[in-house]
């Protein structure tokens, strides 16, 4: 049906906050994943994990944000995952650590036309890109023959974004824009405020030298964003709800932009953030009120 990421220009989604760090050493876990301190986003309601579960069962669409590589954090979203396709027979999967154009690849190791090794290689899986949360949420689908959905806009079109803009992706084929959904705006506010911040690195992100660079590199943002959001509103248009998708959390906290190109896409769409942050605190912080409907923190990522 219906995945990419140094400063500026080599990709985005990899460097935006500690949501997105590079994966590091994998611990032996001292916590439950399911006894993970969380709190009620939006009233700092300490919530047990069935709570989270009910609530996350009732949405269309569930969005996992992640720390990119945090043993914890991913292990407690696969057990998520896990907990929801036992509850809800449609529970879907969609990551996007995955790029479009590897739909089949994923589609052949799910229906047992490739193994394991076939699979890692024709993905180019490595224990970068593939840690054991993702793996375990992919055996979990497989396990319960539910579709996992490779969200991501691919690369070449990424980098064609950013380097020579939209009207090129406009110019290709209709076989090649199936493959990506061209943002029919541009995400604006706290989203893109914070994007600069980030991606100036110090710099004024208004300067004449600086904005042309952030303006690039954006739209390649922003094509993923749309992509992604794409991709969920398709499943939750077909039922296979709650759809759920695994990002990294720069790209849905604060109602970020796959969020909001949902709610462009299909108004009113149910959705339920679940933001993971890599730090440790027995009450909901001010810095992470609104950041999502619930927020859990999975402790510091391991240097």
């Amino acid at each position: 049906m219906n995945v990419n990421r140094p400063v500026l220009l080599t990709g985005v989604g990899a460097l935006l906050c500690g949501a997105c760090a590079a994966p590091t050493a994998q611990p032996t876990l001292e916590l439950d994943p399911r006894a993970v301190a969380a709190f009620d986003g939006h009233t700092g309601e300490r919530l047990e994990w069935s709570v989270i579960v009910a609530r996350a069962s009732n949405a269309e669409a569930v969005l996992i944000g992640e720390n990119h590589g945090h043993p914890l954090g991913l292990a407690s979203a696969a057990a998520l995952f896990e907990d929801l396709v036992a509850a809800q027979p449609r529970a879907t999967l969609a990551m996007e650590f995955f790029e479009r154009d590897e739909q089949s690849r994923l589609d052949d190791w799910l229906t047992g036309l490739s193994d394991d090794a076939t699979f890692e290689a024709r993905t180019q899986r490595s224990a970068g890109n593939y840690p054991p949360g993702h793996r375990a949420m992919l055996q979990t689908a497989k396990a319960a023959d539910r579709a996992v959905y490779a969200a991501n806009a691919p690369r070449p079109y990424v980098r064609l974004a950013r380097s020579q803009g939209y009207e090129a992706l406009a110019q290709l084929t209709p076989e090649q824009q199936r493959l990506f959904l061209l943002p029919p705006r541009m995400v604006d506010g706290r989203y893109r405020e914070s994007f600069d911040a980030f991606m100036a690195g110090g710099a004024d992100p208004k300067s004449d030298k600086v904005k042309p660079r952030l303006d690039s590199v954006f739209r390649s943002q922003s094509l993923w964003d749309w992509t992604m959001a794409d991709c969920v509103v398709d499943a939750v248009r077909g039922a296979q709800t709650p759809l759920v998708l695994v990002v990294g959390r720069f790209h849905v906290d604060h109602e970020g932009g796959t969020v909001q190109a949902i709610e462009h896409l299909r108004p009113g769409t149910r959705t339920f953030v679940v933001s993971y942050v890599n730090q440790a605190s027995d009450k909901l912080q001010d810095d992470d009120k609104q950041r999502g409907d619930v927020v859990l923190y999975c402790g510091p990522q391991a240097e």
